[in-house]
């Protein structure tokens, strides 16, 4: 019989993703119908306030006019355009000149894809490719941490120090080595300083590339901040003592900004807030607001130009995508960074943070919460017993609030970045009610 409700459909033919598809067939969907700011509403008309921006995403909010104009008036322009063989357009190529404007410096060329995982693979793929350029293709071998995430297509769930990412799909790959979390509360040592436990990790760093051999080494990746591993913020000290350590054996820095970069943690790039200075940098999510999907992977003059002579030498440069570049998801983009200019939207997010880690904080008083810990507008309530960031999560949306469990033990929060005052104490009211409905 042909399904007569969108639920029944859904139930019928769709193949969810990051989703416990058995418990779903019991459930069904959690259907969403229309969005405005930073609230969405479900298909009988519920009102939720989206804690969680969609996917760490929507950070100008949903419905967002200038966005929706900007999109429908590319489309009626120039709906699409590769950018293979050095074909071009005016939105790529102008978005590409203001990212480089704006980027942590030394930043200068942009490519685009179309998602966070597609960028992170780009970046390994670059590191490889750059490798080689310079007479070095041993150099095979990157470096993430664990608890980290960097996407889901084979070669960014390899970097992903996530166990439920790899399960039932033979990853990660080998040529991934997984460093200790950065997450201080867990991994840190009795008696241990933050700065000690940074030290530590900085020693480890040195102890696998001696193990491993420098040479064999391309890169090293890592979040400013840890997003779905669990907003695990870096201890004391972390980058101002790995980077010296990559710098002296030539091991690319990729910063992986899809979730910190474009001002969810105060500055322009999580770069900027820690001193970290990138060879590679992924972003996307709220390049465009979610409005397309877009990606770009920014590198250094040196980084290009070597790429750049390899490509030469080899007739071409053999990586690309359909959509690299899409020009209405360019046109979005320079749409949103002009948002971005107008309302100093990385200003707004400095002058709502505080109160948003402070009702984060007293949260962390909780019985349930081993730990809150957050920066900008991103947070973590990290749980005393790891099925109850689920059971928050359940009790959150039965409140009116999204929220996400992630990590195995944590729920995240990570709103648009134009969230009021008002609409941030409303969000906790919301979440405190929630947890108290934990009960004993």
């Amino acid at each position: 019989m042909r399904p007569t409700t969108l639920a029944e459909a859904d139930l019928a033919h769709a193949f969810h993703p990051q989703t416990n598809l058995a418990a779903h067939a019991e459930t069904g969907p959690f259907l969403i119908a229309r969005g405005e700011g930073v609230f969405v509403e479900d298909e009988a008309g519920a009102r939720f306030l989206d804690a969680m921006a969609g996917l760490w995403c929507t950070g100008l909010g949903y419905s967002e006019p200038r966005l929706v104009e900007t999109a429908r008036r590319q489309l009626d322009k120039l709906p699409y355009c590769q950018s293979f063989g050095g074909r071009a357009h005016e939105p790529g190529i102008r978005l590409a000149e203001e990212l480089a404007a704006i980027a942590p410096e030394g930043l200068t060329r942009a490519f685009f894809a179309s998602s966070g995982s597609e960028a992170n693979d780009t970046a390994i793929k670059l590191a490889w490719y750059y490798g080689v350029a310079r007479g070095a293709p041993e150099r095979t071998t990157i470096l993430a941490r664990r608890r980290a995430y960097h996407g889901v297509t084979v070669a960014a769930a390899s970097l992903t120090g996530l166990p439920m990412m790899h399960g039932g799909f033979h990853l990660p790959h080998p040529f991934v080595v997984h460093l200790t979390a950065p997450h201080f509360v867990q991994q840190a040592r009795d008696g241990e300083t933050e700065a000690q436990f940074a030290r530590r990790l900085a020693a480890e760093l040195e102890e696998v590339i001696d193990r491993l051999g420098a040479s064999t080494i391309a890169a090293f990746i890592a979040e400013p901040v840890i997003g779905a591993g669990g907003v695990i913020l870096p201890p004391e000290g972390y980058f101002a003592a790995i980077q010296p350590i990559l710098r002296r054996h030539g091991i690319l820095l990729i910063a992986d900004e899809v979730i910190t970069g474009l001002g969810r943690l105060g500055s322009m790039w999580g770069c900027n807030h820690y001193g970290i200075q990138p060879d590679i940098l992924t972003c996307a999510k709220m390049l465009t607001s979610a409005y397309q999907p877009l990606s770009a992977v920014l590198v250094t003059e040196e980084v290009y130009t070597a790429i750049a002579a390899e490509a030469g030498r080899r007739g071409t440069f053999g990586h690309g995508f359909t959509y690299s570049g899409h020009p209405v998801a360019c046109a979005v983009a320079r749409e949103v960074l002009a948002i971005y200019r107008e309302r100093d939207i990385p200003g707004h997010v400095r002058a709502v943070a505080p109160r948003f880690q402070r009702r984060l904080a007293l949260l962390g008083q909780s019985r349930h919460v081993r730990e809150a810990r957050g920066l900008g507008l991103i947070g973590g309530l990290e749980m005393q017993k790891a099925q109850d960031a689920a059971r928050l999560e359940a009790a959150a949306r039965a409140n009116g609030l999204i929220v996400r469990a992630v990590g195995g033990d944590t729920v995240a929060l990570c709103p648009p970045l134009i969230i009021a005052e008002a609409e941030v104490d409303e969000l906790f009211d919301r979440l405190q009610s929630a947890l108290a409905a934990l009960g004993d």
